[in-house]
């Protein structure tokens, strides 16, 4: 049962189209997931079906399939995404070497799609606000292998103060009323009122506000949203250029979806396979950028020198920074993180111990290759046996790579008849 006032606006929000619209909310849900391109090339998986056409990562699978049990979504494989969702970031169209801001990111579904399309190159900055989720956040940067991305737990405001036109191009997903959720999620539909429409749109407009300071000149914002209420949209898009005239809407090629006013596009689910989504696309014409400094980099130690050697490690470009007990890898251009609350500056490589390095799972996930790899079959007892957190046979002596088909899934370490699991125990099943 939805909200009589919410049906009553879709009526006039919809007009002919209001009964197509009241029917497509009754077919089954198409589901959808999106392959990582920073784990190498897709498996050919039976419960894969059609592609989804704005993200050439994404496609749709079979509703009785099961995909996040499969071994290959604890590799990182992929990522289940709702086909609508996918689409924000198609439109923000990120690249390699970019300075990149998803500003409202958890879970992570459209930070891991713009860290895919950055092939591990540039600087990706991931906020969350609320902590818990932030934490959700951080364990799916590292599930999908992002070795390029900062994760904060801040305020936007906050963000917008430490680094002004710093970003060529910001991401601001921000929390709605979540009509286009109605099919979804039964809580969206309970939670709905008009007063919450109204609340989402005030805190809409604080969120853009702070995002417009954060975009370069030239750069580009993308504002999103899951909702069909105009004031959540096309009214909140409206409200900000009136108050930045340094920003203007900017037209993209995106014939899948119907073209609004203000460079505004909207996905109806009685026009295509996904759930309701909104998203405009505005260019800064106008301001300066600032110079920001950047974080500075330190000694890789000796311990992490010997075991990179001997398992044949090469590290991307970037730089060596100590984070609590861990060592990392940040990307080139961090800039200054401190006093931020900062979950993740980069890649986890492990810690360092006096005479020994402990590598850290991130580390495993990011790796495709190295010295030493155990190779079990995806579906293999033995790979099974290894996310219990058991002992599995193996000939290979001290730490290696264990691999589920093709992909990293976890360190064993050797001592020539069996490997000794080291599968984090959070994890293991």
């Amino acid at each position: 049962m939805l909200p009589e006032a919410f049906l009553e606006r879709m009526k006039a929000q919809l007009g002919a189209e209001y009964g197509d619209f009241l029917s497509s909310l009754e077919r089954p849900r198409a589901v959808a997931l999106r392959y990582n391109p920073l784990k190498g090339e897709r498996p050919a998986l039976p419960f894969v079906g059609q592609p989804v056409p704005w993200e050439p990562e994404g496609f749709y699978y079979d509703p009785e399939a099961r995909p996040g049990l499969h071994v290959y979504h604890e590799a990182g494989v992929y990522y289940l995404q709702e086909a609508s969702a996918m689409a924000p970031v198609a439109l923000l169209d990120p690249q390699p070497g970019e300075r990149v801001c998803d500003l409202c990111a958890a879970p992570g579904g459209k930070t891991t799609q713009i860290a895919g399309r950055m092939l591990g190159r540039g600087f990706l900055l991931c906020n969350e606000i609320n902590p818990k989720r932030a934490k959700i956040l951080s364990r799916n940067i590292e599930r999908m292998a992002v070795p390029n991305a900062l994760v904060t737990n801040e305020h936007p405001e906050t963000l917008a103060q430490r680094f002004p036109g710093f970003f060529d191009r910001v991401l601001v997903d921000a929390p709605c009323s979540g009509e286009g959720m109605f099919r979804k999620e039964e809580a969206a539909v309970t939670d709905w009122s008009e007063e919450t429409v109204a609340m989402c749109a005030r805190r809409q407009g604080e969120i853009l506000s702070s995002a417009a300071k954060l975009v370069r000149p030239g750069g580009y914002l993308v504002y999103s949203t899951c909702t069909f209420a105009p004031a959540e949209d096309e009214g909140a898009v409206s409200a900000f250029l009136e108050a930045h005239p340094e920003f203007t809407p900017e037209p993209v090629e995106a014939p899948w979806f119907t073209p609004g006013e203000n460079g505004s596009y909207r996905m109806w689910p009685h026009k295509l396979l996904g759930e309701g989504h909104f998203a405009a696309v505005l260019r800064k014409t106008g301001g300066e950028a600032e110079n920001i400094p950047l974080e500075t980099g330190e000694k890789l130690p000796k311990q992490w020198t010997s075991f990179a050697k001997e398992l044949g490690i090469s590290l991307a470009a970037g730089k060596a920074m100590c984070f609590g007990q861990s060592l990392c890898w940040a990307p080139e251009e961090l800039p200054d993180i401190r006093k931020l609350k900062v979950l993740r500056p980069g890649l986890e490589l492990g810690t360092v111990k006096k005479d020994r390095f402990e590598p850290a799972h991130a580390l495993v996930l990011w790796l495709k290759e190295c010295a030493n790899v155990q190779d079990y079959g995806p579906d293999s007892e033995e790979i099974k046996a290894y996310l219990h957190g058991e002992v599995v046979p193996s000939n290979v002596k001290g730490w290696c790579l264990v691999r589920a088909g093709l992909y990293s899934i976890g360190w064993g370490k050797g001592d020539g008849k069996v490997l000794k699991n080291h599968y984090p125990k959070g994890l293991r099943r």
